[in-house]
């Protein structure tokens, strides 16, 4: 996938553990789980917003586009 998440890293840029974020933003550790391994689809922009105002971030923080390399 081109898309790749960094959330993992911008939580550990602000020493916050998953739980944490979970809680500040009003979803399920689990979900913030499924979203720091890439295995979501899709990522409604409300969350976003929270995540980056919690996090101090932009979306490009987060969310980085990365080409596949094509034989």
């Amino acid at each position: 996938m081109p898309i790749i998440v960094n959330l993992d890293v911008m939580l550990a840029k602000r020493k916050m553990r998953s739980k944490e974020l979970a809680e500040r933003i009003g979803i399920t550790e689990q979900n913030v789980s499924l979203l720091k391994s890439g295995k979501v689809k899709g990522i409604r922009f409300d969350t976003l917003e929270k995540i980056c105002e919690v996090l101090q971030c932009q979306p490009g923080d987060i969310l980085v586009f990365e080409a596949e390399a094509r034989e």
